[in-house]
């Protein structure tokens, strides 16, 4: 069993999963109108997605962290020879969004996993709450997030 990880906002904890946060604004991996969800293969690589578009750290301190996990068998892996050459820039390309957009509406799978523009060696996790095996995901209670105050300054 696979575990991923997702620190959303606590009041939006509960539904973290339902891709509408991403419907409503895009994101990297995806254009707005495609429904999707993110989380990071690691605690410490979700904090670091949520630190790059924070401006003030102290907010973390309304965030909860989520687990997630899933099954190997759930998961495609996007072949990093197929990234536009700019996927990683900030703001995201189009290019990266298609990307995104195209799994979700083909319905290939649950789970993609794509490389984190913020870590590149790590790798993030992408969800398609419209994919019909997505009930198989177990989705744990949302925790309190805390981190060092050494570093909401």
């Amino acid at each position: 069993m696979i575990s991923a990880w997702r620190i959303s906002k606590t009041r939006y904890a509960p539904m973290s999963f339902d891709g509408e946060g991403a419907r409503r604004y895009g994101g990297r991996w995806n254009s707005v109108g495609t429904r999707m969800s993110y989380a990071s293969e690691s605690v410490a690589l979700a904090t670091l997605e949520v630190l790059v578009g924070l401006q003030d750290t102290a907010l973390l301190t309304a965030y909860s962290l989520i687990k997630v996990q899933f099954s190997e068998a759930l998961i495609e892996k996007l072949d990093r020879q197929t990234l536009p050459l700019a996927w990683n820039q900030y703001p995201p390309s189009e290019e990266t969004q298609m990307l995104g957009d195209l799994w979700v509406a083909q319905g290939r799978s649950v789970v993609l996993q794509v490389p984190s523009a913020v870590v590149e060696a790590e790798h993030n996790y992408l969800f398609n709450p419209e994919h019909e095996r997505f009930h198989e995901l177990i989705i744990h209670k949302p925790e309190p997030f805390r981190l060092d105050p050494r570093l909401l300054t």
